[in-house]
This record gives structure tokens, sequence and C-alpha cells, in this order.
């Protein structure tokens, strides 16, 4: 409901004298610290952008100059008054931004300035702290006006003079007030169309009957009933969003409409056809106190029945998350053929069942995670189920295995999230003095899967081929603590899909693993492990991303950037490992390669001597006793050696010299030679 402004223009002219830029036929004059409107722009201006500025006061002669003005914003300036003749020659305004102003302390006088735009079709009037009856006295002479945004101001009750005259109304704003009772305020807008009443203090909708109304959102209110009125009449509905709300109920929708988004998420949702304990309450009803005045209504519902007249046919979207649901009623998604967006994430379902005859075959996504459950149940025939998904969401549930096959059937699946449960995948290494294996998750053979996540699953040492016949490209395993106690032989099947790879917090240490093998790898996480050397199968990759937080490295290789790896990183995270500060030749390289970015670079840091510092700024003393310690090595040996090879050398000689005569007789003896001597 927001109104917007834009020109399109391509071709600018010179600044004016205001400071303002002209292009084509709109002037720019945002933020220009201006007091007043300059008289100075060109006269065939049809656009005119004043925000940012501090203009207290839209004068009798403002506007003058722009006979074709169109489309004037005024947002968050100064501005307390606008005088009664000010828009006398713009008639032909038909959007006009005048929010974020002061329009409160001076209304009735602007409200006789706008009662003379007969074209005036948008209006936005939000954040001037208006009660309901400066609204109604600004809006009163503006039968024209098709979009009016009053949010953020101090409204709290709405009645039916307040829009009285606003016949042509198609979109209305009203968030971000203080509303808690809305009494036929609308029943007059027989054009409205999207109606936003969002974040107000709304205690409940009854009685709702505005047919014509396509979007209605009512979210971030505190609403715990939500009732349509008892009518055949079809509803235009198509989205209504009653979120972030406090229902108690599924609220009781009209007969007939064409709804094809309900967005129900974080309320305190339940059925209560059957509680948890076993009881039955199928005949037990609750009824409605309606007080109108002098008048009072009665009307009893039988809530779990009441979903069947509901008209649910046309849905589309169904978001229940983060509600109390611990079951849905026998029958309850049967009403939905064309659903293909169902949300039930963050509830406290306990089971979830699957048959080939269910009416979600259109069903494209599908988030049961964050609840209880310890079975998904399928029954499948000749018949598919859920031909159609592509996003199946069962992370952090209670589940240990999957139904054998569920996959099958599931065509066109690309995305499974199965992390934070007990689960493993098959098949399984074989224990001795057990008959059967343990259950398991079988996705070999399924060629559409593409993204898999099987992070916190307490996968340990996977053998034999689970990903045989698929076709992964993104994989998590992270939080395995023993999923890497082998080789990774059970990847290797994905060697040339794989793409995206987590490894975090897998216990990964640095002769674990051969990456040389994933050539098609650009996205790698080895964070929160216990590698203390840098992995040199790594440096074959074309990495685009590689995270190496939180592990036990010393340093990186010193020809790094010069590797394939170097040369094709283009972001990389270092922080929280104990590198050393003599030895950075690495960190260097990297700060000379242009398209590399290190997110995490201010929290790199480095040892020396028991202190951490941070490469950036090493302190000339640290780099000086480093250049110590990394002198040619060679020479230093050499110079440590020299005295203690010249000692030999003299002691060698010495123990000759005394040993001469003898070892010449020994030598003679032995060759037969006879001696001068």
């Amino acid at each position: 409901l927001a109104v917007g402004w834009g020109s399109g223009a391509v071709t600018a002219w010179p600044t004016s004298p205001g400071g303002c830029e002209l292009v084509q036929s709109t002037a720019d004059c945002v933020g220009r610290w201006l007091s007043s409107v300059p008289g100075n722009l060109r006269g065939d201006t049809e656009e005119l952008l004043f925000d940012d500025n501090t203009i207290q006061v839209l004068g009798n002669a403002s506007l003058l100059s722009y006979h074709q003005l169109r489309r004037l914003s005024l947002t968050k300036n100064r501005l307390e008054l606008i005088e009664p003749g000010a828009f006398l020659s713009s008639q032909g305004l038909h959007a006009l931004s005048l929010a974020d102003n002061l329009l409160f302390t001076n209304y009735s006088l602007t409200a006789a300035a706008l009662s003379a735009l007969p074209a005036l079709r948008v209006l936005d009037l939000a954040g001037n702290r208006l009660t309901e009856d400066m609204v109604s006295v600004l809006v009163w002479n503006l039968s024209s006006l098709e979009s009016l945004s009053v949010a953020r101001n101090i409204i709290m009750r709405l009645d039916s003079s307040v829009f009285t005259n606003l016949t042509q109304l198609l979109e209305l704003n009203l968030e971000k007030n203080y509303i808690f009772e809305i009494d036929q305020a609308f029943e007059g807008l027989q054009r409205l169309q999207r109606l936003n009443v969002a974040y107000n203090y709304l205690p409940c909708v009854v009685e709702f009957g505005l047919t014509q109304l396509r979007v209605l959102n009512v979210s971030n209110n505190v609403i715990e009933w939500f009732l349509a009125l008892e009518s055949d009449d079809l509803f235009e509905l198509e989205v209504l969003d009653l979120s972030h709300n406090r229902l108690l109920f599924f609220p009781v929708l009209p007969r007939q409409s064409k709804l094809h988004s309900l967005l129900l998420k974080d309320n305190e949702m339940s059925f209560y056809q059957r509680l948890p304990n076993g009881t039955s309450l199928a005949d037990v009803t609750v009824q409605f106190l309606l007080i109108d005045g002098n008048s009072t209504n009665v009307m009893t519902v039988s809530l779990w029945d009441e979903i069947c007249h509901s008209n649910l046919s046309s849905l589309r979207l169904l978001d229940m998350s983060q509600n109390q649901v611990w079951y849905l009623p026998e029958g309850f998604l049967a009403q939905m053929p064309f659903l293909t967006h169902l949300k039930l994430n963050q509830n406290c379902l306990e089971m979830f069942h699957l048959s080939e005859g269910d009416p979600l075959a259109m069903l494209t996504e599908l988030d049961l995670s964050q609840n209880r459950l310890a079975e998904l149940g399928v029954e499948v025939g000749t018949g598919d189920v859920l031909p159609n998904l592509q996003l199946f969401n069962l992370s952090t549930n209670r589940l240990r295995a999957l139904p054998p096959g569920v996959f099958t059937y599931t065509r066109k699946i690309a995305t499974v999230d199965l992390s934070h449960n007990r689960v493993d995948l098959c098949p399984q290494p074989a224990i001795a003095g057990e008959v059967e294996s343990p259950p398991c998750v079988d996705i070999r053979g399924v060629e559409t899967l593409t993204h898999l996540s099987l992070a916190g699953c307490g996968l340990r040492g996977l053998g034999g081929h689970p990903f045989q016949g698929t076709s992964l490209m993104h994989l998590d395993l992270s939080d395995n603590h023993q999923a890497l106690s082998g080789d990774l032989e059970w990847l290797q099947d994905l060697a040339l899909t794989l793409q995206v790879l987590s490894l975090r917090n897998t216990s990964l240490s640095s002769t674990a693993v051969d990456f040389s093998a994933f050539n098609s790898l650009v996205r790698l996480d080895l964070s929160g492990n216990s590698l203390t050397v840098f992995p040199t199968s790594l440096g074959v990759l074309k990495l685009h991303s590689l995270d190496l937080r939180d592990n036990c490295l010393p340093a990186l290789p010193t020809d790094v950037a010069r590797t394939p790896l170097g040369k094709s990183l283009r972001e990389v995270y270092l922080s929280r490992n104990p590198y050393n500060c003599c030895t950075l030749g690495w960190w260097d390289a990297l700060q000379r390669v242009e398209a590399l970015h290190v997110p995490d670079g201010q929290e790199v840091t480095c040892s020396y001597a028991s202190r951490t510092l941070s490469p950036r700024a090493l302190p000339e003393p640290v780099l000086r006793s480093c250049r110590w310690q990394t002198a040619d090595l060679a020479l230093l040996y050499l110079v440590l050696a020299l005295p203690t090879c010249l000692t030999l050398l003299v002691a060698f000689a010495v123990v000759f010299l005394m040993l001469k005569q003898k070892l010449l007789k020994m030598v003679k003896s032995r060759c037969g030679v006879s001696s001068p001597y």
C-alpha cells in the first residue's frame, strides 16, 4: 500500500539554481535543506520531489509556476500547514505524499487545501500524529481518492463517519496505529480491494462481510477470533493474513470465496475435536456473544465442523506454522485439492499420514520441521504419493527412519532436510550378532534430489554407496562428530556433481580426507574442526568460498595464493585459529589478491609470546624479532655446525699423526712390503 514515486526519465538537464537535479519532467530536490519550494524550476515540470528538507509551510504561491504538476512528494519535512490556496494552480495533481510531517497542528486549513484537488488519486498521510477525527476532516472532500495511507498515526477507533465519501477507494493502509475497535468503518467503501490493518490492537474480527475485498492484512494484532458473516454470497477475498495474533481456533471463513493464500503463522491455534488423552469433544459447541449497541446476538459454532463449511477449495498456500496443532482433523486437507505450499512447522504434531488417496497431488512444498514427529505414515499402492513435491522439510523431529521407498513416489523431489533427527543412511554396515539391520533412510536412485541436509543426525562412519544414483549438488553433514571416522570413499558417487559441502564440526583431522576428486566443489565449510595442517588436496580445487574458522591452524601454505585454489577463491573465513605471527607470509599474499574478500578479517588474530595480536598491525619490535627467527636457516645451521666440524677435523689430524707409524707398519705387514727402517 506504499505510495510509489519515480519518473523513469533518462536524459538529465543542468542543475537548477536551487540545487535541484532536473531530469526531463522531474525535479529532484531531495535532501537540499530547502525551507521553501523554489519558483525557478521549469514550468512544464510534472513531478516535484522535496523529501528530506525543512519546509514548514506550503504557501498559496508555492506552486503557482507549476500548472502541469502531477506528482508531489514532501515526505520527511517539517510541514505544519498547507494554505487553502496552495493547489489552486495544480488542479491536475493526482499523487501527493505528505508522510512524516507535523500536519496535526493545522489539519483543518490543510484539509481546505486538499479539497481543491479534484483529480487526486493517491494520498500518503502516514506519520503525522493524526487522530481519527483529524483524518475524517482531511479526507472529507476527496471522493476521487483510490489509494490512502494513514499508517503510523494515533488512530484508535474507526466508525462509519471517517471514510464516508471515499467511494472510489481501492487501497487503504491503517497499519501501526492504536486501533482497538472498528465499527462499520468500511461498509461504504464499495470498491475497496486492499485493506491493511496490521500492527494494531484489534481483539477480534466478527461478522466479516466485505465481499469485494481481495487482500486483508490484520497480522500483528491481538485477535483471538475471526468469524466471517454467515452468507452464501461470493467473497472476492484472495489473501488473508492473520499471522502473529492470538487465534485460539481455525478461522471461520466465508462459505464461498476465491481465497488462495491463508497465513496463520504464530498464533495459539489448535483443533479440539479430540484431546491428547483420547477424550472426544465431537458434540461440544462454542457460543460467541456479539454485542452491538443495545442488541445482543448469540452465535453457536462447532469449530471442527465449521471448517467444513468454509470454502478452501481454491487455497494454494496455507501457513499454520508456530501454533499448537498436535493433529489435523480427518478430511481437513481433502478440502484443498490445489494446495501447493503447506507449512506446519513449529507445532506439536506427533504423526503425519500420507496416502495415495490424499488430495495433495499439487503440493510442491511441505514443511513439517520442529514438531514431535516420531513416525511418518505412508500408504502406497499403484498410485503416486505427493508426485509434485519438490521441497520436504522434516528437520528437528524424532524420526529414526522414513517409510521404505517414500521418495520413489515423489518424482520431482529436489530438496530434503532431515537435519537434527536420529537417522542413518542406507546401506548400514552389518553388525555381528544382529539379524536385522537398524532402521535407515534410503535415498539411492533418487535422481531428482539436489539438496540434502543431514546436519546433527548422529551419523557414524558410513560405508557402501549411500548416494549412488543421485545427483546431489548441496550436501550438509555438519555436526556429525563420527561421520568422517574413515575416508571419503562413500562420497565418491558425488564427485562429479557436488558443488556445496558442509563438514562443519565433524571432528575432521588434517590427514583424514582427500578432496582432490571433488572437482565441482565451489563452496566448502570446514569450520569447527581440529585441522592442524592445511589439507594439501584443497590446493587443486577451484573453490569460490572456503570456511576455515575454529580450527587449530598455525599457518596456511605460503604459496596458497598461487595455487588454483588461491586464484579461484572469492571469499575465505579464517578467524579463531592460533596463527603464528612470525609465519604470516600467506596472509600478506592473500591480502594482495584483489578479488578475494575475507569477511571476518577484523577478527583474525595471531599469537606471539603468549600475546594475541592483529596481523594487520604488528608492532615493530615483534616484526624485528620475527625477522631474526625467520632468517635463512641454512646459514644459521652452517654457523652452528662449523665449530663442531673444525674441532672434529683437528682431533682426527692429531690422532692420525700419533698413530702414523703403527698404521704404516700394519699396512706393510699385510701387503708384504719391506720397511726402509
